[in-house]
């Protein structure tokens, strides 16, 4: 019993450290998705809006921009803007 109860440690501790890796995944995809759909709605695609944050030094991350999509859309559509 002792031998089981150890080996099911480990394993738990294996899954919840695939967990936390799966969180940060699945968090950065549910931005891109938010991200992506606000710039439709803007008339540009997300891969564009991207590459015109980087083409002008406009340096936010997706979580900061999700941000902005739900909660602050007159200054998610300045930074689309600015990044025509």
């Amino acid at each position: 019993m002792v031998k089981v109860a150890r080996e099911a440690a480990l394993h738990a501790g294996e899954y919840a450290f695939a967990g936390r890796k799966n969180k940060k995944r699945d968090f950065r995809r549910l931005w891109i998705t938010r991200i992506s759909e606000a710039a439709k709605q803007e008339g540009t695609s997300y891969s564009r809006l991207i590459a015109g944050l980087s083409k002008n030094n406009i340096r936010l991350d997706r979580k900061i921009l999700s941000d902005l999509v739900l909660n602050d859309r007159e200054t998610f559509k300045k930074i689309v803007d600015a990044a025509r």
